[in-house]
């Protein structure tokens, strides 16, 4: 394996260590051993053409094993998954033959980029939904863009638990409680959902079996919890679908920003995505979002939430606010990339 490539699947397994995915940290490092030209998806990877770090080429790898595993197509690679145990010598032998076995069907996973929909965001999201109900009184517009399957559309329909405060139904097979590094968040005030629409380049369709278990098979094999809370919400939303169009995120804000309606507050939202998108198209998004903020009204209020890095290669994404008449941009919280923590640093809502 060449240099550069054996750096980034060790990158990639020190990334999977620190966010509590041992068995993906071990399934890199066996890759760095079992890849070789002998096989089409080991030349492919060998000889990737561009950045393998923003290609995700590890987790493309990583994705389409887990998907032989959830589908049952290869039982001996199963047998050293989770929550089975495998030695050190047995895990890269396993892999070199998977690769063997089922190279054309790797070759054809990894042609796309990863796509995720991780439940637990909800948990860092919501208490910047109630900050805005709180502030305006209105019901929420909500607009999504990287919505992948559209399942944290439905954060409303879930239970959260902070501390020692709780907020949602009580029934609902979705349960969040993110460690609390600070205080928890104000959890009062009503919610109210007014409409609800989102966007992503390749929408997955819940109905269709391969994007369902493509889906899947990007939760890492060792965290079942996110399995499960995957297949919670997926359950909530066969209920209550949620409309995801396929669009450019330009496209969808502009429409979006048209169609407001008085008496109701505008909320984009977006989680873990930004950084994926093309710089030009992110600058259009910012463009758009300040000149409707600039005609906003205390009726018809716009307001902007995200969940992103705030820089290069941060430990931690940070949950931010900006909202109109006024433009004023809120540090609302630090937070974990998939949830599991949360770090509510703003104060008292504004005046």
């Amino acid at each position: 394996m060449n240099e550069t490539m054996f750096h980034h699947f060790e990158a990639q397994a020190q990334a999977c260590d620190a966010l509590g995915s041992p068995f993906t940290a071990r399934l890199c490092r066996a890759a760095t051993a079992a890849l070789d030209r002998q096989t089409e998806t080991g030349r492919r990877i060998l000889d990737w053409p561009g950045d393998p770090g923003a290609d995700a080429v590890a987790l493309r790898l990583c994705g389409g094993l887990h998907a032989l595993v959830l589908s049952r197509a290869d039982e001996d690679l199963a047998a050293i998954y989770p929550p089975n145990e495998a030695d050190e010598a047995a895990l890269p032998k396993r892999l070199a033959a998977a690769l063997q076995e089922h190279d054309a069907f790797l070759v054809r996973f990894m042609a796309s980029p990863p796509q995720t929909n991780e439940i637990a965001r909800s948990g860092m999201l919501l208490p910047g939904f109630l900050r805005i109900a709180r502030k305006y009184g209105l019901p929420l517009a909500l607009r999504e863009i990287g919505s992948s399957a559209g399942l944290n559309l439905n954060f409303d329909r879930f239970h959260y638990r902070y501390g020692f405060r709780e907020w949602g139904d009580g029934g609902s097979p979705v349960r969040l409680s993110p460690e609390m590094r600070s205080n928890p968040p104000q959890l009062d005030g009503v919610l109210s959902v007014a409409s609800r629409g989102g966007c992503d380049i390749a929408p997955i369709d819940l109905a269709d079996p391969a994007r369902l278990l493509r889906l899947r098979s990007y939760i890492w094999a060792d965290q079942s919890a996110r399995l499960a809370r995957l297949d919670a919400a997926i359950r909530i939303a066969e209920r209550f679908p949620n409309k995801i169009v396929a669009a450019d995120a330009v496209d969808f804000v502009e429409k979006g920003l048209a169609g407001r309606l008085p008496g109701q507050a505008f909320v984009l939202f977006h989680s873990i995505m930004w950084q994926y998108m093309p710089e030009a198209t992110g600058s259009a998004v910012d463009k758009l979002m300040h000149r409707a903020g600039e005609a906003a009204t205390g009726n018809s209020p716009v307001a902007w939430l995200r969940m992103e890095p705030s820089g290069p290669k941060p430990r931690h994404a940070t949950l931010s606010l900006t909202s109109w008449p006024g433009g004023r941009t809120e540090h609302l919280a630090d937070c974990d990339y998939h949830g599991r923590w949360i770090n509510w640093t703003a104060g008292p809502d504004p005046a």
